[in-house]
């Protein structure tokens, strides 16, 4: 029986669920949307007439924005409140999502998709923040992390699927339609249970500068990353925008630190092993993202699968993901979250480099099916155990910003994956159609290359998480004041 002094689990109650399952849409929809156009890129290029290099900003635009104004969303809804900011998050989200599904220009497209990413980067950290905040009992964190996890960890695959159906059965604008009606849900939700914020920041402590800084630093990193496979890792051109970015985000960290009310109060890297987590996340998801991005170009361009065929054959991957992420949610109670995200990273490290020995005249059953569970299983470990030790300790005030942290490094890592590893196979590539090599072998050797990279980069991602906090999931912990002597009487 619940008393004051242990009140009835929110997650026990109606009101409880529903936002679960509010926090968890939300995850969905935009984890999904990063890569949901994959396998819809070639009709997209036919449609509307892209060239191979604009192509890429479909997907790289989404990154661009939503990797750069990550940190400014997380924190603007620690100040300016979490409802605010999903509320115009995701209804910048659906207007955009609405624009991509009507567009008509390659511009267009590509314009829709960065305001997407803008939209994107305001809801997430909102609703990582929401769930962390609203679930503070042991039971309640665990099962909705784990909840989380599964989402955020099979969007990715569930995401390449849905766009494989859609766009074959409907044609590619419904990859954007169909997150219109969603978003009206999530806002229709978000009105009904998420309480009004009452805060009003003052405008004379607002850090302008920094969000500024922030911003334009993020963008300029993100955009050179991402160009860097087209220009070259060593042209002018990448090493003044790495510079160029490094020297914005010092001034930004000179600027929060002479600020009386910071953006990003770096404060926050006190909480141990939140700074471990964040790095693990950014270098495991390089590998991992990079691994999905291959495997499909694999799949479409070696194995000629369809649309469909290339996104059905993701289907065991989501499951074994949420099976993964549901498991691991109630395992880290007793074993905490650090074996988890090394085991994990080394499990997804063993099944991308399975994944590194696909053969030219491969088949799904034979070559794909087997090391993409494997994989799928060590995704759903790491992505359930580093976002509880990326919140553990975080107090209320600052878990838009410790969101917007595990956010930030994942899409930062994603698209440093696919940046580094993309020069790789292509060089690959490159060199044996050179030399007269068939195309598929050419190919092939090109991806084999790259995906041994990522189980590299997952084998680092768990020496990494050696250094993370080994949490159970305990919130953090609230200050107890000390009470105040009464005044002595004569």
């Amino acid at each position: 029986m619940a008393t004051a002094a242990s009140p009835a689990p929110v997650l026990s109650t109606k009101r409880g669920k529903q936002i679960l399952a509010l926090v968890c849409a939300v995850a969905f929809l935009d984890f999904a949307d990063a890569s949901i156009v994959n396998v819809a890129l070639p009709s997209i290029r036919e449609d509307l007439h892209f060239s191979v290099q604009n192509l890429q900003w479909v997907l790289s635009g989404y990154l661009l924005t939503y990797g750069g104004f990550m940190l400014l969303g997380g924190r603007a809804g620690d100040l300016l409140g979490r409802r605010r900011l999903l509320v115009a998050g995701t209804a910048v989200f659906g207007l955009a999502s609405l624009a991509a599904g009507v567009s008509s220009s390659d511009g267009v497209l590509v314009a829709a998709r960065l305001v997407q990413g803008m939209g994107a980067a305001m809801m997430i950290p909102a609703a990582l923040s929401t769930l962390t905040t609203t679930f503070t009992q042991a039971s309640d964190r665990h099962t909705a992390l784990g909840a989380w996890g599964a989402m955020a960890g099979g969007a990715s695959a569930a995401g390449v699927f849905l766009g494989g159906v859609l766009s074959e059965s409907l044609g590619w604008r419904w990859v954007f339609f169909v997150n219109l009606p969603v978003c009206l849900v999530v806002l229709r939700a978000t009105f009904r249970l998420m309480p009004a914020d009452d805060r009003r920041p003052e405008r004379k402590n607002y850090d302008a500068l920094g969000a500024l800084l922030v911003t334009a630093g993020m963008l300029l990193l993100v955009y050179t990353i991402v160009r860097a496979p087209q220009v070259g890792w060593d042209a002018s051109r990448t090493v003044l925008g790495l510079a160029g970015a490094g020297a914005i985000l010092a001034l930004f960290a000179a600027n929060e630190l002479r600020h009386e009310s910071p953006l990003f109060p770096f404060s926050i890297f006190r909480i141990r092993g939140l700074a471990a987590a964040d790095a693990t996340q950014m270098i495991a998801m390089a590998g991992f993202y990079a691994m999905f991005f291959f495997i499909t170009l694999y799949m479409q361009n070696v194995l000629r699968f369809s649309q469909l065929g290339a996104g059905a054959a993701y289907l065991p991957t989501t499951f074994a993901v949420a099976i993964s992420a549901a498991v691991c949610s109630q395992l880290f109670v007793r074993t905490g979250t650090r074996p988890l995200i090394v085991g994990g990273a080394l499990l997804g490290a063993g099944g991308v480099f399975w994944l590194s020995r696909i053969p030219v005249h491969g088949s799904y059953l034979g070559n794909l099916l087997a090391p993409l569970v494997i994989m799928a299983i060590g995704l759903g470990a790491v992505f359930v155990g580093v976002t509880t030790a990326a919140q553990a300790g975080v107090p209320a005030d600052k878990a838009g910003l410790a969101a917007s942290l595990i956010n930030t490094s994942t899409w930062l890592g994603s698209a440093l994956g696919v940046a580094i590893f993309s020069a790789l196979a292509t060089s690959r590539t490159r060199d044996l159609l050179a030399a007269g090599a068939p195309r598929p072998e050419a190919f092939t050797s090109g991806f084999q290359r790259a995906l041994a990279a990522c189980a590299l980069f997952l084998v680092a991602a768990a020496v990494i998480a050696l250094r993370s906090t080994n949490t159970r999931g305990e919130p953090a912990a609230i200050p107890v004041l000390e009470p105040v002597p009464a005044p002595e009487t004569s």
